[in-house]
């Protein structure tokens, strides 16, 4: 006779049965880990919408509630590296969201996004000017910028990596049409 916590074959036909059964503890699991109400259930019901899509070649070898446990870890794993995803990225989303905001605001100005790029263009160190213009400007490759400028081409490469930089600093509420222009 099997135990209702174990299953040897695919899952049983009354799925509304392994829900309300399972479904408390699964949440309680979940939430210990990821601290949400409102995440702990998402990742419950995808766990249950895996199951209902796979429902059919869906064995369990042993506790029922071991299997659903493990799934509930392994998609709150899934959600801790997309959390730690986003948090890598939340400065430059912040970035784009105002440079959004600001061209929404107002109207976009091309006059005003050149006058903004120059001013910050003219800001740079001479060396990094000079060699930032032939560059994107005059549309010449780092070794014709070296030879011309007679200076290695690694010299031309660290000058155009703080330009840019420093261009990216400035202009950060332009960031995405910079991008563009700059082609960064």
């Amino acid at each position: 006779m099997r135990s209702k916590n174990t299953l040897d074959s695919s899952l049983p036909v009354d799925f509304e049965t392994l829900y309300t059964t399972y479904y408390p503890r699964m949440f309680r699991f979940a939430k210990v880990y990821v601290g949400s109400d409102a995440e702990a259930e998402n990742i419950v019901q995808d766990v249950f919408l895996h199951i209902w899509e796979k429902k059919e070649v869906i064995r369990i070898q042993g506790s029922v509630l071991s299997y659903l446990l493990s799934i509930v870890k392994y998609r709150a794993l899934d959600w801790f590296r997309h959390q730690m995803h986003v948090e890598e990225h939340k400065e430059e989303y912040v970035l784009r969201m105002m440079a959004l905001q600001k061209v929404q605001d107002s109207p976009f100005q091309e006059e005003e996004l050149k006058k903004q790029i120059w001013d910050a263009i003219n800001k740079l160190p001479e060396k990094c000017r000079v060699i930032f213009i032939k560059s994107r400007f005059e549309g010449k490759k780092n070794r014709e910028i070296a030879q011309e400028l007679n200076i290695s081409v690694n010299t031309v490469e660290n000058q155009m990596g703080i330009a840019l930089k420093k261009l990216k600093t400035d202009l950060k509420e332009y960031l995405p049409l910079l991008l563009l222009v700059l082609k960064c």
